[in-house]
């Protein structure tokens, strides 16, 4: 058993190499995939498709076929949190070995794993609460920190350790925060604002009480703030030569006037659930975009992971 524990150590990478590269990656497509199958959950009003947890059923861990669809649905999003938890346990193990040598891999890998576990809790409450509204908020919040923390990581993969300093004046700086400000406000209205609208999860689920025609419209005036910054931030970085904070601004900009003609035309067409789910996902993917410009800030690492690894295949 020891041989065997000794041989799985020394696989282990001892720097970022290709595998670290497709896990991280991974903990990001999948903590961005399972945003759209928990919207197909509340879509569809399948939130109480499987009314126990951690069971499906109080005999049964998986649906019944009385269930019908609803059941499948549900079981299936709660299938792929475990395909989450399985990813993060990987990423965690991939990096176990560079804990001294880059713990901010190991951090961040570790936070990640905590925070898939507590989401899986808090989608234990929903359940157990008949889908309140604001704990599928909740739910919904921490998702997106999640995808910013996955942004973070398959970054500092790619890019090295952090590097010390800025690439980009104090001004600019300030213009991005300020602007990461308005997406995360622009994030909670929005949560909000679903909660007080005909999308609950269940068909005898609670709203908030709040007026879904007035949230409508307070969600929108921080979406466009962070609109404008976002242009500003474009600008100002071509006019720097902020190559690297530039097309990542520029991404950005992309999906949030495709999030922003989404949300309208939703909007006008009495949100059918198809546009809501892809309005919650384009929602997640601005985060990890924004969480890129502000990365983008920062000079690149001097020692980047492919001088890394070319430094210990020599010294081997």
């Amino acid at each position: 058993m020891r041989t065997l524990i000794s041989r799985f150590h020394a696989w282990l990478p001892s720097s970022v190499d290709t595998r670290v590269r497709v896990l991280a990656i991974a903990s990001l497509v999948v903590n961005i995939v399972i945003v759209g199958t928990g919207g197909a959950v509340r879509l569809t009003g399948s939130g109480l498709g499987c009314p126990t947890w951690p069971y499906c059923t109080a005999d049964s861990f998986v649906p019944t076929a009385e269930m019908g669809i609803h059941g499948v649905i549900e079981f299936a999003n709660r299938t792929l949190t475990g395909v989450l938890v399985i990813v993060a346990l990987a990423l965690a193990l991939s990096v176990l070995k560079m804990r001294k040598s880059r713990p901010e891999l190991f951090r961040l890998s570790i936070a990640i794993g905590v925070g898939i576990i507590l989401q899986a809790v808090i989608g234990g409450i929903t359940v157990w609460t008949a889908v309140n509204p604001w704990v599928v908020g909740l739910h919904f919040v921490l998702s997106s920190a999640l995808v910013a923390m996955a942004t973070v990581l398959v970054w500092r993969v790619y890019d090295g350790q952090r590097a010390d300093g800025y690439a980009a004046p104090t001004p600019l700086r300030i213009l991005t925060h300020v602007t990461s400000l308005a997406l995360a406000i622009t994030v909670v209205a929005g949560v909000l604002t679903t909660g007080s609208g005909p999308h609950a999860g269940d068909s005898g689920a609670a709203r908030n009480g709040l007026n879904p025609e007035f949230m409508q419209h307070l969600h929108s005036w921080p979406a466009y703030v962070a609109l404008g910054g976002t242009v500003l931030v474009l600008v100002w970085a071509l006019a720097i030569r902020s190559s690297r904070t530039a097309r990542w601004a520029g991404i950005l900009l992309v999906i949030e006037i495709a999030q922003i003609v989404v949300g309208i035309t939703q909007a006008r067409l009495g949100l059918p659930p198809l546009l809501v789910g892809i309005h919650m996902v384009l929602a997640v993917i601005a985060v990890g975009g924004l969480t890129a410009v502000v990365l983008s800030l920062r000079p690149r690492s001097v020692i980047n992971p492919s001088v890394e690894n070319a430094r210990e295949t020599v010294a081997a």
